[in-house]
């Protein structure tokens, strides 16, 4: 037992400070990033202001300081989970990504199963028939998920299913259900069809990619040898395929699957921008606008923090799939 605890032990422990590593990285990226922008007194200060009230309000937002002071009272803000005040709604800029955030996790989660439980069986279908009519249509058709611009697909759909055939709300997150004492649009049918339309498009390029991830993975794997002697031991093609095909196919998939879902939550800000989703995309758009640095500078931490969370869950998973990765990572 402690022969196989260790190698993940050592492997955790090294991720975690890589992980670290990176954060603090892009917290100097990031502040001096959003720093170079502009000035957002010009924006929030009205242009009748006398030249005292305007050095008031420079002073009490703090950017009368040089930016690296700025930055390292930040960086100790930060250090006690303090993301600063937004410079518009007066209020903890944490408080309203997280108030932003639900809404954000429900879009893309269920983009993510629409990808999954679409993409994978056709993907499938079109790796184990390849030549077939139906797999070259899949493929086809995949190509169209990568080729149509985002923003695009989404009028698209509202036109179609909103407007001309008036089956889907064109946007807005619905009414919110409760269960358990959670509030979400998952839980009440007026909530699930606003989501069906922004779901479906942010799922679109995701799918796409699942499907051709899963027919190049079919196609590599289907005539290795064990598949081979799985088939002349006389087992069935329907175990073959989900036994020992797809259990080796899943490697890759975590991998993918675990990467592309902090980027759905990373870029649904077109999504939410297109159908009025009040997400966390909707928000950081809103404060690009009028330059409310502390709300960008927190909702690009975040962003990064999930992604760090996510690869490392993603690089468990994946030493647990296949434990040469551990072993190979405590040797290097």
């Amino acid at each position: 037992m402690a022969d196989r605890l260790l190698p993940m032990t050592v492997f955790i422990i090294r991720r975690l400070l890589q992980s670290v590593l990176v954060l603090a990285i892009m917290t100097v990226i990031v502040f001096a990033g959003v720093y170079a922008i502009g000035n957002p007194i010009d924006i929030l200060i009205s242009p009748d202001a006398t030249q005292a009230e305007r050095e008031r309000a420079i002073a009490d937002l703090g950017l009368d300081q040089p930016w690296y002071v700025q930055y390292w009272v930040f960086l100790g803000n930060l250090l006690q989970g303090d993301l600063g005040r937004s410079f518009v709604f007066n209020e903890p800029a944490i408080q309203l990504l997280l108030q932003r955030m639900p809404a954000t996790l429900e879009l893309a989660a269920a983009a993510m199963l629409i990808s999954l439980v679409i993409g994978i069986p056709l993907g499938m279908w079109a790796g184990l028939r390849p030549h077939g009519i139906a797999g070259k249509t899949i493929m086809s058709g995949s190509i169209l998920g990568f080729s149509l611009p985002n923003f695009w697909q989404g009028m698209m759909l509202i036109m179609i299913f909103a407007v001309i055939l008036g089956w889907l709300p064109s946007g807005g997150r619905g009414e919110l259900g409760s269960f358990m004492g959670i509030e979400s649009s998952l839980f009440s049918l007026d909530g699930w069809s606003h989501l069906i339309l922004p779901a479906t498009n942010l799922a679109l390029f995701k799918t796409s990619l699942v499907i051709r991830l899963t027919r190049a993975s079919i196609q590599e794997t289907i005539n290795l040898d064990y598949v081979k002697f799985a088939r002349a031991k006389g087992l069935s093609p329907r175990r073959v395929i989900f036994v020992h095909v797809l259990k080796n196919i899943m490697i890759p998939l975590v991998t993918i699957i675990g990467l592309e879902l902090g980027s759905v939550i990373a870029f649904a800000v077109v999504t939410e921008t297109v159908f009025a989703w009040p997400g966390m995309g909707k928000l950081i758009i809103d404060s690009i606008f009028v330059l409310d640095r502390p709300v960008i500078v927190a909702y690009l931490i975040i962003i990064v923090m999930m992604f760090i969370t996510i690869n490392l869950v993603v690089d468990i998973l994946y030493s647990i799939l296949d434990p040469r990765v551990r072993l190979a990572d405590i040797k290097a």
